[in-house]
């Protein structure tokens, strides 16, 4: 008789841990309290799995001999707190989907940078002929990637949200490339229980295992004094890799418009310190460098409209990411910010914004706390109620040699369906210009 396993969440995790728990011959069921979109109700339809939405029937879900969590479900609500109180095991997605795979895992994470990082590590061992694949916070979702492909090496972009619920995964390569404040409304305002969960990546990880970190990261440095992590670590900068494997001054050079900027740099080091790791050749890690698409949403170069250039950073969703973007500019800069508000503090783009920036385009419902910010420095600020009025603002606003850089700093959702959305209507409008 086939065991019954539980899925809370019906998203991209849940459906793809859906149908792992299907195709390793268990009885699932889907449970989102939410709405399950149409998408994912046909494809757990099309796989013949039972799923509810708008509630958790805990009579069910107590049953189970299996749960797994999607990141999107906080850990201490209430269906969640009646499963453990049950002693049901209870996994998270990342998890129950490791257990199923032989091949080495290479967990990316950190507040940004880690989708390029991720990606240019895949891009690196492919272009080596490694057999590698990618998945996580990015494309497929893990469990799902899993039923499909098995490769020797899996790249996953992983999230505070993904790793919180770990207990035997174990990755060996762990990069977190930096820590900043994000997300703090599931942490309970608490920085510090963010970084927790992002070092949970590392728990058990051995002294044969690679910890590979931004060495300038002050926040990182704190939490390895508090977890004390056991693998070997390998500290980088954006010139620099310190490991006594390596004789990496100016190992890289970086040829490549995708990679401006030092933050790249940096993302450049973590995935070619995973490449040399796996022993890939210094000079096909350079090659491999040049021939990178950067991710889709981040400093993506639209076009050059009489000679202006337009850039796409709609997944820069916080400060620190905008921070950036801002210090990657070498034009002068139309910027436009705006949208949910994470509790930001825009002091920290001040200096940037002196430097760089001429005019800023306010997008989204409440543009406040941008303007009482941003107007004593910068005398053109333009408030826009759509993608269309922006874009629209900004040509009008540039001059050739300037920039319009999209970059919000903010989440989406005021008028957005999410940070894709809100980057795809910017482009699609710039090639209408």
């Amino acid at each position: 008789m086939s065991k019954n396993m539980i899925v809370l969440g019906g998203g991209e995790s849940g459906v793809g841990a859906a149908l792992l728990g299907q195709h390793l011959g268990y009885h699932v069921f889907v449970s989102d309290k939410g709405a399950i979109g149409e998408s994912y109700q046909k494809e757990l339809d099309d796989h013949r799995i039972e799923w509810e939405q708008g509630q958790h029937t805990s009579e069910r879900i107590i049953k189970a001999d299996l749960v797994v969590k999607s990141p999107g479900i906080p850990p201490n609500v209430p269906i969640v707190e009646e499963i453990r109180s049950a002693e049901i095991p209870l996994l998270s997605e990342i998890e129950f989907a490791s257990l199923h795979t032989d091949a080495e895992l290479i967990g990316i994470t950190g507040t940004n940078g880690k989708t390029t990082t991720a990606m240019l590590t895949h891009h690196l061992l492919a272009s080596a002929g490694k057999s590698v694949a990618l998945a996580g916070n990015i494309g497929s979702s893990f469990a799902k990637a899993v039923t499909t492909s098995s490769p020797d090496y899996w790249v996953l972009e992983l999230s505070s949200f993904q790793l919180e619920d770990i207990d035997s995964f174990h990755p060996r390569y762990a990069v977190i490339t930096n820590l900043t404040p994000d997300h703090l409304d599931r942490y309970d305002n608490s920085f510090e229980r963010y970084v927790d969960a992002k070092f949970c990546m590392l728990k058990n990880q051995t002294n044969e295992d690679y910890f590979i970190y931004d060495d300038t990261d002050d926040e990182i440095k704190l939490a390895i004094e508090r977890h004390k992590p056991k693998s070997q670590r390998i500290p980088y900068t954006d010139k620099t890799i310190k490991h006594e494997r390596f004789n990496t001054t100016d190992m890289i050079k970086i040829d490549n418009t995708s990679l401006e900027g030092i933050h790249n740099a940096k993302n450049a080091m973590a995935a070619a310190t995973i490449a040399q790791l796996v022993n890939i050749r210094k000079q096909t890690i350079r090659e491999s460098l040049r021939t990178f698409q950067g991710a889709p949403h981040r400093l993506e170069k639209v076009l050059r409209i009489l000679k202006v250039d337009y850039i796409n950073d709609s997944k820069a969703t916080n400060v620190n990411a905008t921070y950036y973007a801002l210090d990657s500019m070498t034009r002068p800069t139309i910027w436009i910010v705006g949208g949910v508000d994470k509790g930001n503090d825009y002091a920290k783009l001040m200096p940037l914004v002196r430097k760089n920036v001429k005019a800023i385009i306010c997008l989204g419902l409440d543009n406040e706390k941008i303007i009482d910010c941003f107007s004593p420095v910068v005398n053109l600020l333009v408030e826009a109620g759509s993608m269309s009025e922006a874009v629209q603002a900004s040509y009008d606003l540039a001059k050739q040699g300037d920039a319009v850089l999209l970059s919000p700093a903010c989440a989406s959702f005021d008028l957005f369906e999410n940070y894709e959305d809100r980057g795809d209507q910017f482009k699609q409008l710039v090639r209408q210009l």
